[in-house]
């Protein structure tokens, strides 16, 4: 059992270790690119998205599912501004609750997104959450640290869908120590 919790720990290292380095090397790169996609993601630009959320973890996406009477909800949204052509820096919070146990939660994310070739979207972001139904689960709060990356189709000037993959590395251990891998399929704005 110890060997293959190693062996997964392991290997989410080097997932994470090579999302890391395609993100820096996107963005070393960033200066030498010309924008492609109309001008959608180039310096000055904002940027407003809503995704779809994970009810496990603190989260700035839209989330809601219901069961015998009982539902769980999350509302949110994250925003950005573009430093240069196709890097924005990003935050966003969220509302959630949970009829079950009368629960509620705030989240919040602060990071970076990276459109690689003005349509891949690389993100490193770091998310959180307080509130009575995460401090409830373990008497902590949670803290992720989450790097993603999926692609941006353009369905206009100003609209992307960008669906993606996404691993939320816990880092507060007290609360959970696995990590998280998601689906997410996010639409944002551009103007």
């Amino acid at each position: 059992m110890f060997h293959t919790n190693f062996k997964i720990k392991q290997n989410m290292k080097k997932i994470i270790l090579t999302v890391a380095a395609v993100f820096v090397l996107s963005f070393a790169n960033a200066q030498d690119k010309k924008d492609s996609n109309g001008g959608q993601t180039s310096k000055g630009k904002w940027l407003i998205e809503a995704n779809t959320g994970n009810a496990m973890l603190g989260n700035t996406g839209f989330y809601f599912a219901s069961s015998d009477g009982e539902s769980a909800y999350n509302l949110g949204l994250d925003g950005g501004y573009f430093i240069m052509d196709d890097l924005a820096i990003k935050a966003g919070l969220g509302y959630g609750g949970d009829s079950a146990t009368s629960t509620s939660a705030f989240s919040y994310r602060l990071g970076a997104k990276y459109y690689v070739k003005s349509m891949i979207p690389v993100t490193v972001d770091l998310t959180g959450a307080s509130g009575d139904a995460v401090e409830n689960v373990a008497g902590e709060t949670p803290m992720w640290l989450g790097l993603g990356a999926g692609y941006a189709w353009f369905v206009s000037n100003n609209i992307s869908i960008e669906p993606g993959l996404r691993y939320n590395l816990s880092l507060n251990d007290k609360f959970t120590d696995k990590g998280i891998l998601q689906f997410n399929i996010g639409f944002a704005l551009h103007f």
